[in-house]
């Protein structure tokens, strides 16, 4: 792994802790919170009229059932079918096993408590979710070396010891029914349009009705799904701090030489490029490879700053 002074304590390396990028990660929340808030109020005036359930009732009952994520035995039965991972084939685990319990071993945590599963993808990716998933491409499983691998876990666990996925996961619960509200605004605004140009085009008020509701859903449409542009982009450019933080983690764990070599053998790939333009780097999720290397070598060669 290379010669390494761990900077901290003990528990401070291993422990779960609220570090900085898992207080910025809110930010994105704060600023859908008001459109989740418009979705909820849609979908309660049915309910309203036919049930006559109070407003507060419905935003409730979503945030609720969403605390259901934070459960582990939940996060894998929900989450992983959600991204479309699987269980780990028998030859993965003989990868993965030793990995993760030298790893486990050195975070002093409890091999169960964190789930893998792997994505069937050509990508070289991994990433962790919920607040005890994570999940690995069999593309990374088969092109890096365990050692790179265990660079990659360790950034991966890192993120969960520091509570970075926490507002991620609140995040896409809360963006889950704008989402759907959009895409039921466009679809309703087409089939607007299209009654109107088949059924009352004679009528010139009946097609200006017709075209004013259809103008109505798309601007609402577009209104939620500009919401959650924002919301992704400010998740996007907060979310490059918590990199850095997992990677700063990884090196106080002793796997910085392992992330390095991982990291190289994605820019060897092709992968994990600067973002030219502004619409790519709001768009990208993660820093430069090479910055991320420059600032782990740095990490390294000089562990007390």
């Amino acid at each position: 792994m290379g010669s390494l002074a761990n900077t901290g304590t003990p528990a401070e390396q291993t422990s779960r802790q609220i570090e900085r990028s898992a207080v910025t990660a809110l930010v994105p929340v704060a600023a859908l919170v008001p459109f989740w808030l418009l979705a909820m109020g849609i979908v309660w005036i049915p309910l309203r009229l036919t049930l006559g359930v109070p407003y507060w009732v419905v935003p409730t009952a979503w945030l609720l059932i969403g605390l259901l994520l934070f459960v582990p035995s939940v996060q894998v039965t929900v989450l992983s079918p959600f991204f479309g991972a699987r269980r780990p084939s028998v030859d993965e685990l003989a990868v993965i096993t030793p990995i993760w319990r030298d790893l486990a071993a050195k975070a002093n945590q409890p091999q169960y408590r964190y789930v893998i599963r792997v994505i069937d993808s050509d990508e070289l990716n991994a990433y962790a979710c919920g607040g005890n998933l994570l999940i690995v491409t069999s593309f990374a499983i088969e092109e890096l070396s365990p050692h790179e691998l265990s660079g990659v876990f360790a950034h991966e666990l890192s993120h969960h010891l520091g509570l970075h996925t926490a507002a991620l996961t609140l995040g896409h619960w809360l963006s889950l029914p704008v989402l759907i509200l959009s895409r039921v605004g466009f679809y309703l605004q087409n089939v607007a349009r299209a009654a109107t140009d088949s059924f009352v085009s004679h009528s010139a008020a009946l097609t200006a009705l017709g075209r004013t509701a259809a103008g109505l859903l798309t601007a609402i449409s577009w209104v939620f799904l500009a919401a959650l542009y924002a919301s992704d982009a400010l998740a996007n450019i907060v979310g490059q701090g918590s990199e850095f933080e997992a990677d700063r983690r990884a090196v106080r764990m002793g796997y910085g030489r392992a992330l390095v070599d991982a990291l190289r053998a994605v820019i060897r790939l092709g992968g994990g490029e600067r973002a030219i333009g502004w619409r790519a780097r709001l768009s990208a999720t993660h820093p430069p490879a090479r910055t991320r290397v420059a600032r782990i070598e740095a990490m390294m060669r000089h562990p007390s700053r």
